[in-house]
């Protein structure tokens, strides 16, 4: 078989499909290209013969068959060398090829392939941040990454430094700690209960976590009034006894504090009967009120204790042989506060124990309405050693009022018994300047920081006035040649829990006084002092003016200004009145019996002597009754002073009658005034005046009632006075529960007289028209001037006893008023002179003459003949 070579681009193809016209053997040409005219990977040529496609070829000796034109892939990569460029690597495909730049370089124009019109060039990878965390080096076709700490070269991930995980090893922050990791480092901290040993810096193998001590911290974790226990990272919190949470599932703290429990509140009966149940922070306190006292004494046992009667509870006392179960009480009270030190007492029970001390001792306000049945009672003297041992029981009962405080306290506490002002200071006060305590109106003014500082920063003072001391620390125990009076309240100043009590500057009281101060009196600040004497081998006991001086004075009230603290008070220095005149003492003597023979005689005469029965003479004879035993009295009201009950009975009594003589005589002017007003009216009357019932109603009711309500407002106003005399007292202005009502009367006196004159007037202007009529009207106004003059006007003049003419003329006038009346009502009245005469020449039957002058009270007898 002959075979033929076609030229380049043609080869002998015969197809099945499309027969072709042989024109020299196997050589074909086409005339129209059809998709498979060529075969597989060949394609037509626009000269009519065949081609191979981009990227094949006809390898070299190999022939093309009948079906096939033979074109196989092209190795492009073989066959042009530098066909991708430089750095970068050609990879043949089939039918193609690709150029890939190498590692570290990039094509020319990166939005096209590489090729040999573009060829690769060195990239900068660190411009792409191809390292992260860490130091980027570009190198020709490379780069060189250096991580920071905390990050290893890892090549395979992205970017190349990759973060180390350093908790990985789990004993990197030491014990009891937590690690979390976090980029290029790692934090520790430690579990909860722990801290670092170092709380400056984190935990680690050398700064390890140890328990925290929660119960120390300050504030306490738990809040305040609990208990803190420590546990190995923990802690557990309890409330103190007597306290309670309000969340209970909740750990105590500053927003869930343990708080009290009012255990008086939830438990009405948890004292007993009869009892003052006080709550305080975290207990409760029991205590009996004033009048009663509590079974085992100060120190009280709930559900064994109850309150008893002070009567029995001293009666039950078996005192020691020599000694009053009044003073073996104040001992035993005494004994348990001494074994009572450093307890607390609350301000109820305080108060109740000074009670009951001072009614023991027999002074203070309960003494009137106690029933206990004392073995002795307070003279005016008073009773310093019962006093001292109340001072003494007063200091360790406030004493055990105070606890410790890290600010500033105040209490204040009053009763009808005690007032009583506490101040208490901590550490953490500062710059509070100073301290004014109160009691009873009276002020003490104290520097009680200076003192703090002195003493570890805490102080505490307390300022006191017990009513009644006064009568126990009396003012006779103060030495002087004067007379003295007591003219303040007793009042204690106490330094408590100080082991250093000198005062850095001087205190300074401010003192009421009881009553006005006298001009020519000298008021002296006063303290107790107590002392052994050693030649005697006994303790004395008085008020000492040492270290004690007057800063201020005036007539309400002193500035006391002391370098200690004690017990004080204010002592009037009066220099004593000269003694006594005997010529006035002998004199008053014989005046006022004088006086009482008159006033005896008149009342005889009142009583036996054959009266017109139209004539009402009871308001004169009960006057002169009064009037009588008043005078009498007064001369001996001095005979008694040491005699309490005595010297007390005397002084009311006086009082009384007095008071009664001044109501008679406005009685008696209230009968001459009705008398005037018939007179004037020519009225005929039965009998003048008002009832008797009426009279003595009022003539011995209204004193009686005065005196009554006296005693009981102020009974201690009757005794012995300052002047020795049983008389009313001027303390509390007593004086003027008489000097008032003969105010009174003597008004009431002065309207009657002018209304009197009023209703006579008539009668004055025409007093020439009628002898009779004259004569009786000049005899009532006589009457009515003489006997107001007499028993009212004479007490003025004891006003004005300055010197030796005032004081005789008072004494033989004031003296003289039996006198007076006895002139006034018997010898100008013509009936009981006839009456005399009748007595004096035996002559009783005989019958009764007329005569010109009658008596002002039967005046009317007149006008009702001259009616009828």
């Amino acid at each position: 078989m002959s075979m033929t070579i076609c030229p380049e681009g043609f080869y002998i193809y015969k197809p099945t499909a499309k027969p072709v016209t042989i024109i020299a053997g196997y050589a074909t040409y086409h005339s129209k290209c059809m998709s498979d005219s060529c075969g597989p990977l060949a394609e037509c040529t626009d000269t009519g013969g065949c081609v191979c496609v981009a990227g094949y070829e006809i390898p070299p000796g190999h022939l093309p068959t009948p079906d096939s034109y033979g074109c196989a892939d092209s190795d492009e990569c073989l066959k042009t060398s530098g066909t991708c460029g430089s750095y970068s690597n050609c990879t043949n495909i089939i039918g193609a090829y690709t150029c890939t730049c190498w590692v570290g370089y990039i094509a020319t124009n990166r939005t096209s392939p590489a090729s040999g019109t573009n060829p690769c060039t060195d990239y900068d990878e660190c411009c792409d941040e191809i390292c992260g965390p860490g130091t980027c080096t570009n190198n020709v076709g490379s780069y060189a990454c250096e991580c920071h700490d905390g990050y290893e070269l890892v090549t395979e991930a992205t970017p190349d430094c990759q973060d180390i995980d350093e908790c990985l090893n789990i004993t990197i922050c030491g014990p009891e700690s937590i690690c979390t990791n976090t980029p290029g480092a790692y934090t520790c901290e430690c579990r909860v209960g722990y801290a670092p040993t170092d709380p400056a810096a984190e935990p680690s193998l050398t700064n390890i976590c140890i328990d925290i001590v929660e119960c120390a911290k300050v504030p306490p974790i738990c809040g305040p009034y609990s208990n803190c226990t420590n546990s190995i990272g923990s802690y557990f919190c309890h409330c103190f006894h007597g306290f309670r949470l309000n969340k209970l599932a909740v750990i105590a703290s500053y927003n869930n504090p343990c708080t009290d429990i009012d255990e008086c509140y939830e438990n009405p009966g948890i004292c007993g009967k009869d009892t003052v149940c006080t709550n305080v922070l975290g207990t409760f306190y029991c205590s009996c009120p004033d009048g009663l006292f509590p079974s085992t004494g100060i120190v009280w046992t709930v559900g064994f204790t109850y309150c008893q009667t002070i009567e029995s509870f001293v009666e039950e006392i078996k005192p020691p042989e020599g000694q009053t179960k009044e003073r073996a009480f104040l001992g035993n009270m005494d004994d348990q506060l001494k074994e009572h030190v450093g307890g607390f007492l609350p301000p109820a029970t305080v108060t109740n124990s000074f009670a009951a001390s001072m009614e023991v001792s027999g002074v203070g306000p309960r003494v009137k309405s106690s029933r206990l049945r004392r073995s002795s009672t307070v003279s005016s003297a008073g009773d310093g050693k019962t006093g001292s041992v109340i001072l003494g029981i007063s200091d360790r009962l406030v004493a055990a009022m105070v606890q410790p405080v890290v600010n500033q306290t105040k209490t204040n506490v009053k009763t009808e018994t005690v007032e009583l002002s506490l101040e208490s200071i901590g550490p953490e006060v500062h710059d509070v300047g100073i301290s004014s305590l109160s009691a009873n109106n009276n002020t003490m003014e104290i520097n009680l920081e200076d003192l703090a500082n002195n003493n570890n920063g805490s102080a505490s003072v307390a300022f006191i006035t017990l009513n009644g001391m006064e009568s126990l620390l009396s003012h006779q125990y103060f030495k002087t040649e004067n007379q003295t009076e007591m003219y303040s309240d007793v009042m204690t100043a106490i330094l408590m829990s100080m082991n250093n009590t000198n005062l850095t500057e001087p205190v300074n009281f401010t003192i009421q006084h009881k009553k006005t101060a006298p001009e020519n009196g000298l008021m002296t600040c006063v303290y107790w002092e107590e002392k052994t004497e050693e030649t005697i081998g006994e303790d004395t006991m008085s008020w000492s003016v040492e270290g004690c001086w007057v800063a201020y004075t005036n007539e309400n009230y002193t500035v006391c200004s002391c370098s200690h603290l004690s017990t004080f008070a204010l002592i009037m220095q009066i220099e004593d009145p000269a003694p006594p005149n005997p010529f006035l003492e002998w004199l008053n003597r014989i005046c006022v019996t004088v006086g009482l023979f008159f006033f005896g005689l008149a009342i005889f005469t009142f009583l036996l002597c054959s009266w017109n029965p139209k004539i009402n003479n009871t308001a004169r004879l009960n006057l002169c009754i009064c009037l009588f035993f008043s005078h009498l009295l007064l001369l001996w009201n001095d005979k008694y002073t040491d005699e309490e009950l005595a010297c007390t009975v005397m002084a009311g009594l006086l009082h009384f009658l007095i008071v009664a003589g001044f109501v008679w005589m406005l009685l008696e002017a209230l009968q001459l005034h009705l008398l005037v007003r018939r007179l004037t009216k020519v009225q005929v009357i039965q009998r003048d005046g008002l009832p008797k019932p009426i009279l003595f109603a009022i003539g011995y009711g209204v004193p009686f009632v005065i005196v009554g309500v006296s005693a009981v407002i102020y009974s201690d106003g009757y005794g012995a006075t300052a002047a020795e005399v049983c008389w009313l007292s001027r303390t509390r202005n007593f004086n003027w529960a008489l000097t008032g009502p003969v105010i009174l009367i003597l008004a009431l006196n002065w309207i009657l007289f002018l209304a009197t004159l009023w209703s006579l007037r008539a009668t004055l202007v025409n007093m020439k028209s009628g002898v009779s009529q004259s004569k009786d009207t000049t005899l009532i106004l006589f009457k009515i001037v003489a006997q107001f003059v007499i028993l009212g006007c004479t007490w003025i003049l004891g006003l004005y006893q300055s010197n030796l003419f005032f004081q005789v003329l008072f004494i033989i006038l004031n003296s003289q008023q039996g006198t007076f009346l006895f002139v006034v009502h018997c010898l100008l009245n013509k009936e009981v002179r006839d009456e005399y005469i009748k007595w004096l020449t035996c002559s009783f039957n005989k019958e009764k003459q007329g005569g010109s002058v009658r008596d002002a009270l039967s005046v009317s007898e007149d006008f009702d003949k001259a009616e009828g």
